[in-house]
């Protein structure tokens, strides 16, 4: 992809799919630009978290301007499609360019968020365009958690105005984001033997588009374990079927795409089973075929399970979710057209001794997020459930009268002879946390425009990328000018 342009950029990006990035594995990675920072004379810190930063002078006539922030994650979301072999640990990104897109056939790309970082350290070796001091802030566990924003210290940046580069449409500047929250549910159980005599097969649901919980909420897109449950509740009343193992979705931020069920039934009911798992894969067809065109119903054979679930809590998990909500819960009345409050059922792993699932809560209006969750924590307190609150994050309040902002406009018309948008976003930024911490901050964000995120096949367009990278510098050369 160094072919690219601006080739300064894609460079920086080439790297970041060299080096895996998984969250909470960003080490290497960081080392590696501290290590490049530190060969071309700029200053690095890194916190007890993890986060880098990276300072850089001012320069051509920016030495004494106000201090620009630029900031970015350094983890991405990794998943691959069901047989697909990528470890994420391990294995670089493939990439493939389609056209004006750039994408990563079978496991995300990481332009979420390798894009906006790529920006930054472009920024932090660009020698020709003016600007004034820098600091650039590279955080970790962005995508499981914020946990590298949760665990930033006031007073280590120094400037006050903020440019983060994690949004997904160009053309657009961003001013509010929601916050959110993650609920989880788990029980423990004593496995059952499988009865003599009964067959085991698997049950799979694939071939949804999947996608980023926030932003692709509102879209109606199936959710792979939502519809298998369904699926499952109502063979278990036609063939007796019982739970071995029921798994689906591998990231709490996003849609789920996948999930498949180990399931052992009498051998005389397989007939009944295939004829269920037939008339369901109709069904739903009918009912999702427009937004979910490659959905995929089948029952194939597997290995003989070793152990079940117990009746009691297989109807506990399965009425458990089926009653449990997923999407949109509330369209914000303050901001048209914006999802205020969603859920998204991401991850679920439930085995014959019990099992856990994630819900990933979100929401513009903070106690929106906590109400949400309490009606989750309620459903499943119920039947006794462990149930769990955390990791939460606040919003991002937006800020119409930024300073900062009304430069963005003017240089965006400037360079493109539009006007630009302004935005609040449904996904979550660091920027509510990072505003926690500095509430003097001004922040906006903005960035290249990228498709599929979380999802495999995520892409990102690439000239949209070269518009980035104009506005970025455009941008700086004008902050030097007027601080």
């Amino acid at each position: 992809m160094t072919e690219l342009n601006p080739a300064i950029v894609w460079r920086h990006f080439d790297t970041l799919c060299r080096i895996p990035r998984p969250s909470r594995h960003e080490a290497a990675l960081r080392e590696h630009l501290q290590q490049w920072a530190m060969s071309r004379g700029l200053s690095t810190e890194v916190d007890g978290i993890g986060n880098l930063l990276i300072r850089k002078p001012g320069q051509h006539g920016g030495e004494h301007a106000a201090t620009l922030v630029l900031q970015g994650h350094l983890d991405m979301v990794c998943q691959s499609n069901e047989g697909v072999q990528h470890d994420f640990l391990q294995d670089p990104i493939q990439t493939t360019l389609e056209g004006d897109w750039l994408r990563a056939p079978g496991t995300t790309l990481g332009a979420d968020n390798g894009i906006g970082v790529a920006l930054c350290l472009a920024l932090l070796e660009d020698a020709e365009t003016s600007h004034g001091p820098l600091e650039v802030l590279l955080t970790v566990d962005e995508e499981a958690g914020m946990g590298g924003a949760h665990g930033l210290q006031p007073g280590w940046l120094t400037g006050k105005i903020m440019l983060n580069l994690d949004t997904e449409e160009w053309g657009e500047f961003y001013l509010g984001c929601a916050g959110g929250l993650d609920v989880y549910a788990s029980r423990h159980a004593a496995a059952d033997a499988v009865p003599a005599g009964w067959v085991t097969q698997q049950i799979r649901l694939t071939g949804l588009r999947g996608g980023h919980s926030g932003v692709n909420i509102h879209e109606e897109r199936g959710n792979a374990i939502k519809l298998l449950v369904r699926v499952l509740y109502q063979l278990e009343r036609d063939t007796g079927l019982r739970w071995a193992h029921l798994r689906g979705g591998s990231a709490r931020n996003a849609l789920p795409r996948e999930a498949f069920a180990t399931v052992a039934l009498p051998a005389e009911q397989q007939c009944a089973l295939l004829a269920g798992i037939d008339q369901w894969q109709t069904t739903l067809c009918a009912e999702l075929g427009d937004v979910e065109p490659q959905l995929q119903l089948r029952c194939v054979p597997t290995d003989a399970a070793s152990a079940l679930l117990p009746p009691s809590e297989q109807r506990i998990w399965s009425r458990s979710l089926l009653a449990a909500p997923h999407g949109v819960h509330r369209m914000s009345q303050k901001v048209a057209g914006v999802v205020e409050t969603s859920n998204n059922l991401g991850m679920l792993d439930i085995r014959p001794e019990g099992g856990e699932v994630n819900f990933m809560v979100r929401s513009l209006v903070d106690s929106a997020a906590q109400a949400l969750g309490d009606e989750i924590e309620a459903l499943w307190s119920l039947s006794s459930s462990q149930v769990r609150i955390e990791g939460h994050y606040p919003g991002w309040a937006p800020n119409p009268a930024s300073p900062l902002l009304a430069v963005c406009q003017e240089v965006y018309q400037q360079q493109t002879g539009k006007s630009s948008k302004v935005q609040v976003i449904h996904a979550g930024l660091e920027c509510g946390l990072i505003q926690a911490r500095y509430p003097d901050m001004d922040i906006v964000s903005f960035g290249p425009t990228i498709r599929g995120a979380h999802a495999p096949g995520e892409a990102v367009h690439v000239p949209s990328v070269a518009d980035c990278w104009t506005l970025l510098q455009a941008i700086a050369r004008r902050l030097a000018e007027v601080n």
